[in-house]
């Protein structure tokens, strides 16, 4: 009998895992989309993308940048697989650390975008549009995990005596 009875939670968790895993992946997919779009107009520019400058939104050397971005994508895309597979041990602590660094990080990535449209002088940085868009994906990246991770909390509480 005792089988039976995890069995709906299994299911449950496993579906919440899957879902979690999608939203990730789609992140993912705009990311890659941000980053293959970025050297596409490097390398064989196409007239109805943005230029390639449009995407640069720092001094990086284009090199540095595209390792960066190859390495952030190769690490999502590790994570959602681990989401997916039920391989990534929930965790309250990293809810809590995860939800902290994601709030963060979009805060600032919307006062950057509030700054651009707010001020015409802003300095470039404020007003380079998609960078400053793809950094709202990679916040909703870590904030989407955090929220996969505070499944843990949610679980512990449900079980806790009252």
């Amino acid at each position: 009998m005792a089988s039976h009875a995890a069995r709906p939670i299994a299911c449950g968790a496993q579906r919440a895992n899957r879902i979690y895993a999608l939203i990730l992946g789609f992140l993912c997919v705009l990311f890659a989309l941000r980053v293959a779009g970025q050297a596409i107009q490097r390398w064989v520019p196409l007239s109805f993308l943005p230029p390639s400058d449009a995407f640069q939104g720092s001094e990086l050397p284009y090199a540095l940048l595209l390792s960066i971005q190859l390495f952030l994508l190769a690490l999502m895309l590790g994570v959602t697989s681990r989401v997916y597979g039920d391989a990534l041990r929930k965790s309250a602590r990293a809810a809590h650390r995860l939800g902290w660094i994601g709030g963060i990080y979009m805060a600032g990535s919307l006062v950057r975008l509030a700054v651009g449209l707010a001020f015409d002088e802003a300095p470039d940085w404020f007003t380079a549009w998609i960078p400053a868009g793809f950094h709202l994906v990679l916040a909703a990246f870590v904030l989407t995990l955090a929220a996969y991770h505070a499944l843990e909390r949610a679980a512990v509480q449900k079980e806790a005596p009252r």
